[in-house]
């Protein structure tokens, strides 16, 4: 389902970290009225436990991803893509493979869409167009590909 939705140029309709096996993890972040108008201040972010991706399509569906950049990851083995959707409160960022596959994306509903990304090592951090920013260490956990 994930990698049919990413296919097509969208992504589940709910805050979570999702796979292409259809696997996720529940994730949040507040909206930019928790950390406006700071502009550079970390926008809070968290994993939860699973999410039934199946119920989580039915329920709230998909909707649309607009990549806004591509950044190719220190490491070589992939890139990190990120953007907006909707009605401007969407931002999402995504792993892709050195091929450009999907490793997953990671929709958030109230962060307002990503522009762009540095890093830190093995840290991500992408600005949103707010200029607030979210920290990823993409070589722990979840978010490791």
């Amino acid at each position: 389902m994930i990698e049919e939705l990413w296919a097509a140029g969208e992504m589940p309709f709910r805050d979570g970290l999702y796979r292409p096996d259809d696997t996720a993890l529940e994730a949040d972040a507040p909206g930019p009225g928790a950390y406006h108008p700071d502009a550079g201040r970390p926008i809070p972010f968290r994993l939860g436990g699973p999410m039934d991706v199946s119920r989580a399509l039915e329920e709230d569906g998909a909707n649309g991803a607009d990549p806004w950049f591509e950044s190719p990851l220190p490491d070589g083995l992939g890139w990190l893509t990120g953007g907006g959707g909707g009605m401007g409160n969407i931002g999402f960022l995504a792993r892709l493979g050195p091929d450009r596959s999907l490793r997953w994306v990671l929709p958030l509903f109230r962060s307002n869409p990503f522009t762009g990304v540095s890093y830190e090592g093995e840290t991500a951090v992408a600005v949103n167009d707010w200029g607030n920013l979210l920290r990823l260490d993409l070589s722990a956990g979840p978010l490791r590909a």
